[in-house]
């Protein structure tokens, strides 16, 4: 979607350890890079979360991430850099950059703890990861994407990156691609519309094993799409967002003080730029044919 969009330029792409090994991810991201035409510069990065042992998710997306359909190999491969210094090198170079994530945090962890002053450099930090005040899809407290690092994630939070949470309940029940949407994508008879269907072949699958729902659910792309215009979110609110570290039944857990019950001073609608830490802009829904048509006309 990014890639695609005719008044967006993608500085860079960094891989994470996630769904799938880092290696793995990064030729899926360099192979997506070359269908939709772009030569933008790819970076792999971490292997494993900072302490935690790294589970994949390659029950929900397949052996290879992309619903194991043999896809060839990219004709390129990832720069040389580390993804980290490529995002302290990409932000200081493009000041006011929007900065989008769709894996674990710890790329970004690792980078704004080496140089902690690249955070009031990015206008906007879009992250799909969390479960705010719903069900997780990894446990029944957490979301994948922070369940998997969580440290880096508490780190991310506090680290003054202006960040707004998109969580995994935003591609459910409406935002779900049905038979019928999905029959749509396919009569664009685009490569990339093909591919968008046919590699959530295996997600689609777990989804409905998991919670019952029959279609695609796509939480990056609407994380993207919300990345490329904020108005799609039909409800948003900034809170003081924690994650949870130290419990394993809750490990991951994103609390959102909603109703601010703590009477946390981070949690009042005016603060003071020293207590930006901890704050997030959570969206708690979205407009679900704007989301589509969005995503139709990226695949167009």
């Amino acid at each position: 979607m990014a890639l695609r969009a005719p008044d967006v330029r993608v500085a860079a792409i960094t891989v994470v350890a996630g769904n799938v090994n880092v290696q793995q991810a990064t030729r899926n991201a360099l192979y997506t890079a070359e269908l939709c035409g772009s030569s933008v510069p790819v970076y792999s990065g971490a292997e494993k979360p900072l302490l935690r042992t790294y589970t994949n998710a390659t029950w929900f997306h397949g052996r290879d991430g992309l619903g194991d359909h043999n896809y060839p190999a990219p004709k390129r491969g990832a720069e040389n850099m580390h993804a980290v210094d490529a995002i302290i090198e990409t932000v200081e170079a493009n000041p006011g950059l929007v900065m989008v994530t769709l894996g674990p945090l710890t790329n970004v962890a690792l980078a704004v703890s080496k140089k902690p002053e690249i955070a009031a450099k990015v206008s906007r930090c879009v992250i799909m990861g969390g479960n705010p005040c719903c069900e997780g899809n990894v446990t029944p407290a957490a979301e994948y994407n922070i369940w998997v690092d969580p440290e880096a994630a508490r780190i991310v939070m506090r680290s003054g990156l202006p960040v707004e949470l998109i969580g995994w309940h935003l591609c459910r029940g409406e935002a779900v691609l049905d038979e019928k949407d999905i029959a749509h994508v396919e009569r664009f008879g685009s490569v990339v519309a093909h591919f968008a269907v046919e590699c959530n072949s295996h997600a689609r699958v777990a989804l409905k094993t998991q919670t019952g729902e029959d279609g695609i659910c796509l939480p990056d792309p609407v994380a993207m799409c919300l990345a490329l215009d904020p108005s799609v979110g039909a409800d948003w609110s900034e809170h003081y967002v924690e994650v949870e570290t130290e419990s394993e039944l809750s490990r991951g857990m994103t609390v959102v003080d909603r109703l601010n019950v703590a009477g946390d001073e981070r949690n009042r609608d005016v603060w003071s730029a020293a207590l930006r830490g901890g704050r997030a802009r959570v969206c708690w829904s979205i407009d679900n044919s704007r989301w589509k048509e969005a995503l139709y006309s990226a695949l167009k």
